[in-house]
């Protein structure tokens, strides 16, 4: 059971840095790096061939078709979207927390009609990953009182419910963003019909759509079109990062409230640390995080140790 893409120079340092606190220190010879991740064994080697080898080795792969970078004959090259597509209304929608050992998965869609595309080009609309916080606390709130939007907050407590229960995160995202859609276009009547729908694309369009007939998903009756950094071809993908994150950034406050410590945003060493903390006090480590990444192994070593 394995799946076998290549990558460019450059996508293989952004997986590499992906996986960095999964990482095995003795790769296989004449490889890059291996890492292990969900049950899944991933090597990478010099020539850009890498290889996902498991259970899950099909999602686990998808994961990384969102870098766009892939340069395998055959592979699709990045969607080519339609003349002059950055001015229609469009519902577009992301996600953010997917990475993030603490805190929720979360999926936002936003419509935004052709009469108001230059409005919030104009006020500064991008990826959330480009604006500050303090940022996306001043954008956030103008979507919310001016525009359709949906929101779905994957909260610890439900994702690992739903990852235990066999569903992986690649379709957690797919449902959750095809759901976003539907209750955005629930709240237009039939004069605003969107001329598109725009997903920041996350895995390929058939595997997205292969994940919503499995769970007999209702497709929305308008055209869909999937690509990578949608918020550069679109400002309604932008609105749905900064809208995303807004929620994202609440729901990270509360539950640093009730862990009585900052909860920070990552995977690294600090989220280790903190983790730690957390189960020496004998808290819910499943409230607060998805324990399926590694850094639940790498904590629980560390409660022991300063036990």
């Amino acid at each position: 059971m394995q799946t076998v893409i290549i990558l460019t120079k450059s996508a293989l340092k952004k997986l590499e840095a992906a996986y960095k606190s999964a990482l095995v220190q003795k790769a296989p010879p004449h490889s890059l790096f291996q890492a292990k991740n969900n049950g899944v064994t991933i090597t990478a080697y010099p020539s850009g061939k890498v290889l996902f080898q498991g259970k899950y080795h099909r999602e686990e792969a998808e994961r990384f078709e969102k870098l766009g970078e892939t340069s395998k004959a055959g592979t699709k090259a990045r969607t080519t979207l339609p003349v002059g597509f950055s001015e229609w209304g469009v519902i577009g929608s992301d996600e953010v927390g997917a990475g993030a050992y603490f805190g929720p998965l979360t999926t936002a869609a936003v419509y935004v009609p052709r009469s108001k595309v230059a409005e919030l080009k104009k006020l500064g609309f991008a990826d959330s990953k480009t604006l500050t916080d303090d940022r996306i606390q001043e954008l956030a709130p103008y979507i919310i009182n001016h525009f359709p939007y949906h929101v779905v907050n994957l909260t610890p407590d439900f994702y690992n419910q739903k990852q235990q229960s066999g569903q992986n995160v690649v379709a957690m995202k797919a449902l959750s963003h095809n759901f976003t859609h539907n209750q955005v276009l629930a709240k237009l009547d039939s004069q605003k019909k969107p001329d598109a729908i725009l997903v920041d694309q996350f895995v390929q369009e058939s595997s997205y759509f292969r994940y919503l007939k499995r769970n007999n998903q209702q497709l929305p009756n308008v055209k869909s079109y999937f690509i990578t950094k949608g918020e550069a071809e679109h400002v309604a993908v932008a609105a749905a990062s900064v809208l995303a994150r807004y929620v994202e950034l609440q729901t990270m406050k509360e539950l640093s409230q009730e862990a009585g410590m900052n909860l920070p945003i990552g995977a690294g060493k600090e989220v280790d640390q903190k983790a730690a903390v957390l189960i020496r006090q004998g808290k819910q480590l499943g409230h607060f995080a998805k324990l399926h990444f590694k850094n639940t192994e790498k904590a629980e070593r560390l409660a022991k140790i300063k036990s």
